[in-house]
């Protein structure tokens, strides 16, 4: 069986708590896309080169992953990898009305396309990439919530 799933996401930056939901769907799924969003709308901190870089560097040690930018909708860009699948991670209950509204939205746009929900392990359940990017705004040294070379980025592009 060729088990097929999309993770997509902005991914602005990538955290432990994307890294959770990556690691788990590759040992579910024979084949993970990650699909970095260009997002121009929500204004990334890092170009979507950057960010789909990123994600490649935390992802190498993962053999079944392959890791590119789309943009426009999801549900076409699970069409054009066949993926009949899109994983939404969750961190709280304050996640679901937002995904559970995108994932009714992408069933009438293309119903042979099912959402899954996988729930981020509880010690990354409060990270968020805004969050992170106003801590390290402010000064602190967020290398427990994102990889140390995202962190070194991080500092970078806001101190």
């Amino acid at each position: 069986m060729n088990r097929k799933v999309i993770y997509p996401g902005t991914f602005d930056p990538i955290t432990h708590g994307h890294l959770d939901i990556i690691e788990r769907a590759s040992r579910i799924y024979d084949r993970v896309f990650i699909g970095v969003a260009h997002s121009k709308e929500k204004h990334p901190l890092f170009s979507v080169k950057e960010r789909v870089s990123m994600l490649k560097r935390a992802t190498a040690h993962l053999k079944n992953i392959e890791v590119e930018d789309f943009d426009g909708l999801v549900v076409d860009y699970a069409k054009k990898k066949t993926s009949r699948v899109i994983i939404r991670g969750l961190r709280m209950l304050s996640d679901f009305e937002f995904e559970f509204q995108m994932a009714l939205t992408n069933r009438k746009l293309a119903e042979e396309i099912e959402t899954i929900f996988m729930m981020t392990s509880d010690n990354y359940a409060y990270l968020s990439s805004k969050l992170i990017k106003e801590a390290v705004s402010l000064g602190a040294d967020v290398k427990s919530f994102v990889p140390s070379f995202v962190a070194e980025k991080l500092r970078k592009k806001l101190r």
